[in-house]
Order: C-alpha cells, then structure tokens, then sequence
C-alpha cells in the first residue's frame, strides 16, 4: 500500500474560498498546502454554473477581494466568464496550480487522535495526510431535482441550470423552464428571443427590484485602473449601500421594508402592463423573507408574445411536455430544471469523522451548526469556509470568505508555533453560540417566511448570517483561544477533550 501523501494543510475545494485561504497561506510565508478539487478546472460554482446570462447579484467592484482589486471589470454586474477568468488569474498570479489536485473528489476525513492528523480519502482511494483540515466548497454546489412524476419520462432533453448541456440547440423549439428564482430570472430573458416558445413553470413570486446594470465607460475604467483610491472608495460605498439598505429589511425594520416593497413593486408597474400578469408577480411574503432579485430584463422577457407565465402548479411530465394540475399539457421539446441546489446538507456527500469516531452528520441530524460557521466541536483542527449560518441575503459573500481566511490562517499560525497540537472547540461554547444565533434569526424577515433554501423543512435556519458583515468582522477579527480546548503535544491521550465539564466564561466574541 502506498503511502498517504503529507502536507500540513489540506484545503477541500477550489472556488473562491479555497483560492482565498491559499492566498493568504502564500502571503504568510506558508506552502505546504494541498487543495483537493472533484472537478477539472477550478472555479467552484462558478465553473459548474455557465447557462446563459449567469453573473453575479451584487456589483462587479465588490466581488473580489479586497486585497486583490480587480479595477477593469467592463460591466457593474460582472457575467460569469469574467468572474471565471478573475479567478483563473489569480491562481496563475499566486502560482496555486502547482498546489491544486484536479479530479479529487475527498470522499472521506477521519481524525487520528494517536497522530493528530486528519485522515482524508479521495473517490479514486488515493490517501492524503494532514494537520489541518479545511472545507470550503460551499452551499450551492449539489443541484437539486425536483420530484415530479414523469421526469423520466420525458422525450427531450431534460437537465438542470447548473449543469447546462451546450450540445442541446434550444433555438426555434418549445422550452419549459421550471423555477423562478435567481438562476432562472437570468437565464430567461437569454433565450427567450431564440425560442418559438417559452413556458416559465412559476410556485412563488419574487420580489425583483431593477439591477441597473451597464458597461463600464472607458474613461471609468481608466480611472479606476489608474487611481486606487479611488477603486476603493468605490468598492466601499457599494458595500455601505447595501449595508445601509438591505440589512435592515432583513432585520425586519419597517420603514426600510416598506421603501424596498415600494420600489419593487414600481419596477413591476413599469414593465408589467398586463395587469393579471402583474397579480401574479406579486409575492406573498415579507420583503427579504426569500433572496431579493434584481433584474433590468425578466419582467420585460415576461411581456414577449412567445413567453407564458404558469402558475397552476405542475402536476407531471409526460413525453410531450409539462402537465399542469388543471390538465393542460404544456409541449415542450427541451425542459430546463432551475431549481435551485440541496443548501441545507452542508458537506454531503463527504463523511467527516472526529475524535472517537463520531460522525459529523449525525451530530447535524437536526440541522448543521458550527461556531462562527467555522468549527464544531469534537472536530480538532478542522475549519469551514462558507459553512453554516454564513451566507449574506444584503451583500458580498467574499467579505465574509475574507474573515474566514484570515481568523483560520491565525489558528494554523497559532499551531505552528509548536507547542500545541491541535485546537478543539469547547461544547459549551458552540451551545451558547448556536443558541444566540437562533435567537438572533428569530427576529429576521426570515422567520417570517415559509419555505425557502435558507432554511430546513422544520423551519431551522442553517444558511444565513443574522447580523451585519460589520459584527461578523467584529466577532472573527482574532481567535479566542479560550473557546479552544487547546491540546498540548505532552497532554495527548486516549480521552476525548470535547466532553470536559463545561465552562462558566460568557459567549466569546
């Protein structure tokens, strides 16, 4: 049998917060890293998702990283090629391809308490060794298929957004799409120019506020290039804007809801003329209780004589197309699934062990939770990226990721100073974490809501951050070794270290 190959850290996934931790690895002087990448080219998300129109939902200037500011997008909301060649340029500028393993699915981690090292297996059975074990692949990264009756059945080509087939000509034929929410109000007004017909199956309305998108002049583009500051005193007040705006329709605030639903409800009445059309476009939940859309074009698309909005719910497929609950078949030679991906299953299908063998998953049995959406207890030396109750419906993920990277790199720089082995969160803390953040999201337009991605079918919220990006800054800016059982190279012994009695200090910060 081959030996595992050994490296201090190992880095699971290659999108944005892969690429971040790695970056600020190099930058700290530190290479012995490893990131292990399923697919064939990195990118993440990213990568997968290439449908027509895909591009980001806040602007162009905050989506990259603050210490490595792209100046020369060419549009405020950058498509999904130009984010895809930033990423690609920063790999090639930090040399990260020398350290990526394509084609390495991790399939399996187990932390060895004798050794203090993670344990971690690839689809292909190849074995990997290391110190310190971070998952970054994200929430959005498994596609989820609706359950139809008839998908099977299907005649034509049937497949989901995020795994869109180029081969498939959808031009001059019948296109169903099913879905409504952020991948669809992209796509759709994409193809619907090309298609004879386009029914767009609808289960909630969304509220859909104007994007107000365009290129960038070329004399802002010099601008930006050419004066920093001015780069970044732009990307700030993008980031103040939402901060300002969005953050408290989540929390709930009325006055700056009702602003919001005003607005969205006006860029309906300015492009919707069709009044029935309008009734059924207007959501029956609080504003900020689902992701708030933004889009110059799909209502538009709507208004097209070759584009039919469905509202009866679907009721099967059958060979010929999409049959509705009244009983009217809707033809459609290709369908198009925009539905979303299985958000609350952080980490599937990969097995997690940790100390005494226990399985993460089960410890998630009623929903993941981890301490700042990084750590969990009983799991030394083990660090997510993206993880739960992290992601923003206000602003730039990447200012989170940023956070993230920057509070593991000081954990891994603490363990490097030799004396202590690994860092195992304490289960005290991560009860009084996780007991706050539930409070905190009780109080959010989220709770308010029915069902949405944010959230599990008992009603728990796994995915969102409660708070502003300035308090997750706040709370993430260094580790509090305190919350850490912190086990010393003398100390190491059969007993697990997670199960001490619990301790009297307050929630750290």
């Amino acid at each position: 049998m081959s030996q595992p190959k050994r490296q201090q850290i190992l880095i699971v996934g290659s999108g944005f917060s892969g690429l971040c931790l790695a970056i600020q690895l190099k930058k700290a002087g530190i290479e012995d890293f490893t990131l292990l990448e399923a697919g064939d080219a990195l990118g993440g998300t990213w990568r997968d998702n290439r449908y027509p129109g895909a591009a980001c939902d806040v602007p162009a200037m905050s989506y990259c990283f603050s210490f490595e500011q792209k100046t020369d997008w060419t549009r405020k909301w950058a498509g999904r090629d130009e984010i895809l060649g930033y990423m690609e340029a920063l790999a090639g500028k930090w040399e990260l391809h020398e350290h990526i393993r394509f084609g390495k699915a991790a399939s399996s981690a187990c932390f060895d308490a004798e050794t203090a090292r993670w344990q971690v297996r690839t689809e292909s059975g190849e074995d990997f060794e290391a110190d310190v074990l971070v998952c970054g692949v994200g929430q959005l990264q498994r596609p989820r298929f609706p359950e139809i009756p008839g998908l099977d059945d299907f005649a034509g080509p049937i497949f989901h957004s995020a795994r869109w087939d180029p081969e498939v000509k959808l031009r001059g034929g019948k296109v169903a799409v099913i879905g409504n929410a952020a991948s669809a109000v992209q796509l759709v007004p994409e193809i619907a120019p090309e298609v004879e017909q386009l029914s767009i199956f609808q289960r909630s309305a969304n509220w859909v506020i104007p994007r107000g998108d365009r290129a960038y002049a070329p004399w802002e583009r010099r601008l930006l290039g050419s004066w920093p500051f001015w780069a970044r005193l732009h990307r700030w007040w993008l980031w103040l804007q939402f901060e300002l705006f969005l953050y408290p329709v989540i929390r709930g605030q009325r006055f700056f809801a009702r602003r919001v639903r005003e607005i969205a409800l006006q860029h309906l009445r300015d492009q919707v003329e069709d009044v029935a059309l309008r009734e059924v476009l207007v959501p029956d939940y609080p504003v900020g209780g689902k992701r708030i859309l933004l889009s110059d074009d799909y209502y538009p698309a709507l208004g097209r004589p070759n584009v039919e909005l469905v509202t009866q719910g679907i009721e099967r497929l059958g060979g010929e197309g999409v049959v509705t609950r009244d009983g009217e078949l809707h033809p459609a030679d290709a369908v198009v699934l925009a539905t979303g991906f299985h958000t609350t299953e952080f980490l599937v299908p990969m097995e997690v062990r940790g100390l005494g063998g226990r399985d993460l998953h089960e410890c998630w049995s009623a929903g993941a939770e981890a301490y700042l959406g990084l750590a969990v207890s009983g799991f030394p030396n083990f660090f997510m990226m993206y993880g739960p109750n992290t992601t923003l419906g206000h602003n730039s993920i990447l200012f989170m990721i940023e956070c993230q990277a920057r509070y593991i790199l000081a954990c891994i720089q603490r363990l490097r100073a030799g004396d202590i082995e690994y860092l195992d969160l304490r289960p005290e803390v991560m009860a009084r974490y996780n007991a706050h953040v539930a409070d905190e999201l009780s109080k959010t337009a989220w709770a308010a809501t029915g069902d949405s991605w944010y959230k599990q079918s008992d009603g728990k919220i796994t995915n969102n951050w409660y708070g502003s990006t300035v308090g997750y800054w706040w709370k993430t800016r260094r580790p509090d070794l305190a919350a850490y059982h912190q086990v010393r190279r003398r100390e190491r012994g059969p007993a697990a270290p997670s199960t001490q009695a619990p301790s009297t200090g307050g929630l750290p910060s």
